[in-house]
């Protein structure tokens, strides 16, 4: 069976995306985990997205997070997010956590989840908190969410939330951007620009793939790409609750 075709993420028509749909929609179909299905996910994109203009990857990094109570975390990931809050701070069992599920890029250590060194659960414990983290507000914001719906999603807007269509993230001009204030990672590995997309699922989960960019994309572009949300959706809910985590690597 040949290769599925590249996407140029320079320019693009919406046919070029129905092979990366297609893939995504299955990728949890015989995966014995949400993190096997994300991590499949990342890696085709970060494989099949192209700059046109030479053929090469167009990401330096692509990544998938998904929100997750405290309480329902591994223990190593308990750890992390505990120490992330402020001290004398105790976490609550149903504090909702960004969770890296998915990571696949240029560098080694870009490729486990286990080795991010400040992403691998951040707690989301107050509004004030997410203020503080810009490029996490300014997603959140961007996808056409409230940010305390994400802290607390209500019960009889579930089914509402997992159904809507949402926009997109977009940072067109990556370097100098308040969204993005690890400036250091955008000088040094070339980000050009960021792009983020995903929804809520019906656990009252938000999901959402950031790609980091080594070519610009135009809004026109990211507005596009948004389309995988629903597919990726698809993906994710075998696995809202149960065998989210893929064990631990020996």
């Amino acid at each position: 069976m040949p290769a599925d075709p590249t996407i140029d993420l320079r320019d693009f028509d919406l046919d070029a995306l129905d092979p990366a749909a297609d893939f995504i929609r299955g990728a949890g179909r015989d995966a014995t985990s949400g993190e096997e299905a994300a991590q499949r996910v990342v890696t085709y994109l970060y494989e099949h997205l192209v700059d046109g203009a030479t053929g090469e990857r167009a990401c330096a990094l692509v990544r998938l997070y998904k929100t997750h109570p405290y309480g329902e975390l591994e223990p190593d990931l308990q750890e992390f997010a505990r120490d992330l809050l402020p001290d004398g701070d105790e976490p609550d069992g149903a504090m909702r956590c960004l969770t890296l599920l998915g990571t696949a890029g240029d560098l080694p250590e870009w490729n486990s989840r286990h080795a991010s060194v400040g992403h691998r659960a951040i707690p989301l414990v107050s509004g004030q908190m997410v203020e503080r983290l810009p490029m996490v507000n300014q997603l959140i914001r961007q996808l056409g969410l409230d940010v305390e719906t994400v802290l607390a999603p209500p019960e009889e807007e579930l089914v509402d939330l997992a159904q809507r269509t949402y926009d997109v993230f977009h940072v067109g001009e990556a370097r100098g951007s308040p969204y993005l204030p690890a400036q250091d990672f955008v000088e040094r590995h070339g980000i050009r620009s960021a792009i983020g997309f995903g929804g809520m699922l019906f656990s009252g989960d938000l999901y959402a793939i950031v790609l980091f960019s080594k070519v610009p994309v135009e809004a026109r572009v990211a507005r596009g790409i948004r389309i995988l949300a629903l597919p990726l959706r698809v993906a994710l809910l075998r696995f809202v609750r149960h065998d989210v985590f893929a064990p631990a690597p020996a």
